[in-house]
């Protein structure tokens, strides 16, 4: 195996371990133990562990803008209404739904952006998720903050377990999910 598929290895280790247990209580050899590598391999490949999780942060981040991208793609055209692109970009949550370390991750990094290390980049990173939904529709900020703050909600909601294919029964999960479908509707 070459260099890059192990270091692409180490990261999608690394996303699952974050998501799983974030930032400060995931440890290096355990994110290796995952990999299949060793511990001073994922050191040697990304240097130190915030560095790791820097990484897993900016792939979730390039995640989500894809997601979004690929949603707009498919449900945009030039005669949508502003109602319809939002529509379609929420759509995009749908593949969150199921790839909950996304989400879990990007939650741990916004409990991580205390750290001066750490905050730029997820405070930056989060920016250019909100550029990115702002050019594909156009949305003004109230828009935008609507569709973030659902989004947000969703979020919270999927790393609970309560919203997303294995979710558990709670019934103000359910209330909460169907107010939001009708939203979107």
């Amino acid at each position: 195996m070459t260099a890059t598929e192990r270091s692409e290895e180490v990261l999608r280790a690394a996303v699952d371990a974050f998501a799983e247990s974030g930032y400060a209580a995931t440890k290096t050899d355990e994110i290796a133990r995952r990999a299949g590598v060793s511990q001073p391999y994922v050191i040697r490949l990304f240097g130190t562990k915030q560095q790791l999780f820097l990484a897993a942060t900016h792939r979730v981040c390039d995640r989500i803008e894809d997601t979004f991208r690929a949603a707009a793609a498919e449900g945009i055209t030039p005669d949508s209404t502003q109602e319809e692109k939002m529509r379609a970009l929420g759509r995009g949550f749908q593949t969150f739904l199921t790839e909950r370390e996304l989400l879990r991750v990007l939650l741990h990094g916004f409990a991580a952006a205390s750290d001066p290390a750490i905050g730029p980049d997820v405070r930056e990173r989060f920016g250019r998720i909100y550029a990115v939904v702002a050019e594909l529709t156009g949305a003004s900020v109230d828009e935008m903050c609507r569709f973030l703050a659902n989004g947000m909600l969703l979020t919270v909601m999927t790393a609970m377990g309560v919203a997303g294919p294995d979710a558990v029964d709670a019934c103000w999960a359910v209330d909460m999910l169907e107010n939001l479908r009708a939203e979107g509707d």
